[in-house]
C-alpha cells in the first residue's frame, strides 16, 4: 500500500519548445484507483512514465510514501505496469511469464505456483498457461500482461491503457476483473485511458488532462455533472454534452435565455454574473438525457418546449437518439430518448428541456459560470 504524490511535474522531450507534460499535480491516497483521462497526446502515458521511472524527469516531483523517487531506478521502487503493447518474453509460456517477476525477486517456488495458478484462474488463463505468447489471442496475450503485475503484489499498479487492444467484450470482462481484484487488494493504483467509460465505471477519482496540464480532478459523477469547462463537457459523456452559442436578455429582474427562438428563465443561478452580461453571448450546455420528446408529468410541467427537426433517428435497442436541429437556426443537437419514441426523419415536432439542467459557459475563457455563488 501506498500514497502516491505528484508535485508540479513537467517534462519537455529533447528538440522541443514546448512541454508535454506541464506542472501536473495530484495526491493518489492508499488504496485508491486514479483515473488519467484525456485525448491521445494529452501526456498522461509520459506522467505514468515518469511514476515509473522510465521518463527522466524535466522538473518537478515523484514520491511515494513521502519518499521523492526521482533518483530511484524503476526496479527499485515496486511499480507493477502493464502497457499498452503487451510486452511478453515470446521465447516463455505463460507460466513463466507469469512467474518471471517473482523469481527475479527470489519468491520460493511453492509460493510462485500458488501465486500464479490463483491470478491464473481469476483471468482464465489456466488452460493456457502451457503455450508461448505467439499461440494466444491478442485478448489473452493482453490478461498475461495484466496478470504479470497482479501476480506481482507491488506497492503501486500503473497501467497505460491496458485493455485497449481488446474486443468489446472481453473489455467489459477484464474491466469487471480488475475493479473486483482493486477491492480484494485495495492496492494504490494510477490508470491510463482515453476511453470515458472506463473511467467512469472504474476509477475512485479521474484526473482529466489536456494539451499536457491537468484540467479538473474529481470522482466521477462530480465531475459529469459540474464540468469545470466545455473542453471536461464535452470530452465526458457520449454522446457528449450539446453546445450552443446563445444570448441573454434583461426582462426587469430577471435574466432570460434565448435558445430556437424561445426565451425562458433559468432557475439556480445568482445574478453575480449574470448581471454584468446582459444580452451578451454564453454557451449553453444541455445533456442529451436532458432532452425529452415524451418527458414524464414531474419533468414536463417544469419543461420548456423547443421547436425542432428530426434530421436523424438512431435507435439502439435500450435507447435511441435523435438528431435535431433548432427551427430557424442551423444549431443541432443531440437527444437520447426511450427505445419506444414515434419520431422519424423529417418530423417536426417539440422537445422537451428541463431548464434546471442547463450548463452555463463563458465564451471568453469557456470556464463553467457556477449556478450559486
Amino acid at each position: 500500500m501506498a500514497v502516491v504524490t505528484v508535485e508540479k511535474l513537467s517534462k519537455r522531450y529533447e528538440g522541443s519548445h514546448e512541454f508535454a507534460v506541464k506542472d501536473v499535480g495530484f495526491t493518489v491516497a492508499d488504496g485508491e484507483f486514479m483515473v488519467l483521462l484525456g485525448p491521445s497526446g494529452c501526456g498522461k502515458s509520459s506522467v505514468l512514465r515518469m511514476i515509473a521511472g522510465l521518463e527522466p524527469i524535466t522538473s518537478g516531483s515523484v514520491s511515494i510514501d513521502g519518499r521523492v523517487m526521482n533518483p530511484v531506478p524503476a526496479k527499485d521502487r515496486d511499480i507493477a505496469m502493464v502497457f499498452q503493447s503487451y510486452a511478453l518474453y515470446p521465447h516463455m509460456d505463460v507460466y513463466a511469464n507469469l512467474a518471471f517477476g517473482l523469481r527475479r525477486r527470489g519468491v520460493e517456488r511453492e509460493g510462485i505456483d500458488r501465486r500464479v495458478q490463483a491470478v491464473a484462474a481469476k483471468l482464465g488463463l489456466t488452460a493456457f498457461l502451457t503455450r508461448k505468447p505467439h499461440a494466444l489471442s491478442g485478448g489473452q496475450r493482453q490478461r498475461v500482461a495484466l496478470g504479470r503485475a497482479i501476480v506481482r503484489d507491488p506497492k503501486v499498479f500503473l497501467f497505460d491503457e491496458p485493455l485497449s487492444n481488446l474486443d468489446a467484450a472481453l473489455r467489459v470482462t477484464t474491466r469487471n476483473e480488475l475493479i473486483k481484484q482493486q477491492d480484494e487488494l485495495g492496492t494504490t493504483t494510477i490508470y491510463v485511458t482515453h476511453d470515458q467509460v472506463e473511467a467512469m465505471t472504474m476509477g475512485d477519482r479521474i484526473c482529466i488532462m489536456n494539451k499536457g496540464e491537468v484540467i479538473q480532478i474529481g470522482r466521477p459523477l462530480e465531475v459529469y455533472r459540474n464540468p469545470a469547462d466545455t473542453f471536461v463537457a464535452r470530452f465526458l459523456g457520449n454522446p457528449p454534452m450539446n453546445l450552443l452559442t446563445s444570448r441573454l436578455e434583461a426582462a426587469g429582474e430577471r435574466l432570460l435565455l434565448r435558445l430556437a427562438g424561445t426565451a425562458f428563465e433559468l432557475p439556480g443561478w445568482t445574478p453575480t454574473w449574470l448581471a454584468r452580461h446582459p444580452g451578451s453571448q454564453v454557451i449553453v450546455g444541455v445533456r442529451p438525457e436532458d432532452l425529452s420528446d415524451s418527458p414524464p408529468p414531474d419533468l414536463a410541467a417544469r419543461s420548456v418546449r423547443l421547436p425542432v427537426r428530426v434530421i436523424t433517428v438512431e435507435p439502439l435497442g435500450a435507447e435511441t437518439l435523435l438528431v435535431l436541429s433548432f427551427e430557424g437556426s442551423e444549431d443541432e443537437v443531440i437527444a437520447r430518448v426511450g427505445r419506444d419514441t414515434a419520431l422519424k426523419n423529417g418530423d417536426r415536432a417539440s422537445i422537451a428541456l428541463d431548464p434546471t439542467a442547463v450548463y452555463l459557459f463563458d465564451p471568453a475563457s469557456t470556464k463553467a459560470i457556477p449556478r450559486a455563488g
